[in-house]
């Protein structure tokens, strides 16, 4: 019979059953590959771990039991892990015998096992290189199978794509996650970054321990935006949503340099600029509208837009966004910007699934969508600031308070129950309340009411609302100034207007039914939108 050189030759070229045997062989060999792994590597690593006693003390941010590719390493590992928890020293006889007591030293390959990885090292002065391959290989062999999970299921066609596209992404955020910081935890770990954490604040004199907002009362009361927390911000048309989350957004980017993304359902992200660029500049909108600026109010706007240029803000303003592609771009401006704080304006504008599926009702896709922002705050970590509208309950409402309550929340009672954090805002003068209970003018007020604080104290928060700046700023403390039209940050808690405090100069105690200030604030024209 001949070759397949010769049958080849024969035909003048390679053959198509060459060929076919190519690939066949090929494929085999595709399919008999070993897992990325490095061996030699492990047993130098481990070896010096029982060589030198601070050689742990290099690689345990970087190696975990699993990073080890055969299994009596991990074993192994496990055994001087243990040590270093118990304050043991680490050497050839203590690893031995904590293995003994695991009931894994027979598993392992024995005492002459363990004699044999300390002989192939003499230092540990490479140990956090070759530490690094090794969990190079790991991640290697945990995109191995999580590409080989995804193609599994692509096959599947009872699987949901959507659900498939955000399992896969998933999975691959974590093998990335999982490699800068462990899931499970013992108490005695915690406690140590819990007793780290109360001294590192004690030296503290603003009080915060989250993103600032920028607003001296409301940070004294939330102590800023907490990691993991879901907020929802709520009020009626025109109170002023955007230009609150706004003037949160740029106070957390610009005074503190911490990362935001602005995702904008409603407006796009250059009407979003202009408004910041009011705020900043103290330019009225109109004029920025228009374009109408004098000579002077241009040097103006060139000479205080630097910071605001280089502030740390995403935005994002694609519309109908659905939860699968926000929980997508969340991760990804995570890992490329590690961006702090996440604002959405505003959720009911967010689709539960992908446009074209179906579902079910409203209030049950409003219920999937704040899930679905509670849970990427407490993936990532960082808190969600979610606008929400208000039901017209409100305005039926009998009498001049027009304050909102939990229960005007709009669509789902899922809000709610969700939310670390409910606020609403309330301006008074919107619905032509000029004067408050006690007679006391409303103008230019705006209120920040904390209805809900799942780690907190509930109360209100009164604001400034500068209308033609489109921002909320703190109260000023001498109110016989300027009149509304420049504002200054208190620096600390100190000097900053409390609850109580903003209406100890007009005779009386604070009363959460009525909080108004005197103010000579220009009102924006009715049809602004907020």
């Amino acid at each position: 019979m001949a070759t397949d050189n010769e049958f080849s030759n024969n035909m003048g070229g390679k053959s198509n059953f060459a060929k076919k045997r190519t690939s066949l062989n090929n494929l085999i060999g595709g399919l008999g590959k070993l897992p990325p792994q490095a061996l030699d590597l492990e047993e130098a690593v481990l070896g010096a771990l029982m060589l030198e006693k601070n050689a742990l003390s290099e690689v345990i941010d970087i190696l975990k039991p699993e990073s080890f590719y055969k299994e009596a390493h991990q074993k192994i590992y496990e055994a001087i892990f243990s040590l270093f928890q118990q304050t043991s020293p680490i050497d050839l006889l203590t690893v031995t015998a904590e293995l003994r007591k695991m009931g894994a030293l027979e598993m392992v390959g024995g005492a002459y096992y363990i004699t044999q990885l300390t002989d192939r090292v003499v230092s540990a002065a490479n140990i956090e290189y070759h530490a690094r391959i090794i969990s190079q290989k790991y991640i290697q062999r945990e995109l191995i199978k999580v590409s080989t999970e995804i193609i599994n299921s692509s096959y599947d066609e009872t699987a949901d794509i959507f659900d498939l596209l955000d399992h896969a992404e998933k999975s691959l955020f974590d093998i990335a996650q999982n490699n800068l910081r462990r899931d499970s935890r013992k108490m005695d770990d915690i406690m140590r970054e819990a007793i780290s954490n109360l001294e590192m604040l004690r030296d503290r004199t603003d009080g915060l321990t989250g993103i600032p907002s920028g607003l001296t009362a409301l940070d004294r009361m939330t102590s800023g935006w907490q990691p993991s927390d879901l907020v929802i911000i709520a009020a009626r048309p025109a109170m002023g949503k955007t230009a609150f989350v706004l003037s949160v957004a740029r106070n957390a980017a610009v005074d503190h340099q911490r990362a935001v993304a602005v995702f904008s359902l409603e407006m796009s992200s250059v009407q979003l600029v202009n408004r910041l660029i009011a705020g900043e500049t103290e330019i009225e909108q109109e004029k920025l509208k228009k374009g109408n600026l004098a000579d002077h109010e241009w040097q103006q706007l060139h000479s205080r837009i630097g910071r605001l240029t280089e502030a740390p803000i995403i935005i994002d303003d694609t519309p109908a966004l659905n939860v699968f592609e926000f929980r997508a771009k969340c991760r990804r401006l995570k890992a490329q910007h590690d961006i702090q704080m996440v604002i959405v304006d505003y959720l009911q504008l967010m689709h539960g699934k992908s446009e074209g599926k179906g579902g079910g009702n409203r209030e049950q896709e409003i219920g999937s969508i704040s899930r679905a922002l509670k849970s990427v705050a407490k993936e990532l970590n960082i808190p969600v600031l979610a606008l929400s509208q208000l039901s017209r309950a409100v305005e039926s409402r009998p009498g001049n308070s027009k304050r909102p309550m939990l229960s005007d929340l709009r669509e789902s009672g899922s809000i709610e129950q969700d939310a670390d954090m409910v606020l609403f805002l309330y301006r008074p003068e919107y619905y032509g309340l000029t004067e408050d209970e006690e007679g006391r003018p409303t103008a230019g007020v705006g209120e920040v009411i904390i209805a809900k604080h799942r780690n907190g104290e509930t109360g209100i928060v009164p604001l400034k609302f500068v209308g033609k700046f489109v921002k909320f700023v703190d109260l000023e403390e001498d109110f016989g100034g300027a009149g509304g039209d420049s504002f200054g940050t208190p620096d600390s808690f100190g000097s900053a207007l409390g609850p109580s405090d903003a209406f100890s100069n007009f005779g009386g105690n604070f009363d959460t039914g009525g909080i108004t200030m005197p103010s000579r604030m220009n009102d924006m024209p009715d049809d602004a939108p907020f």
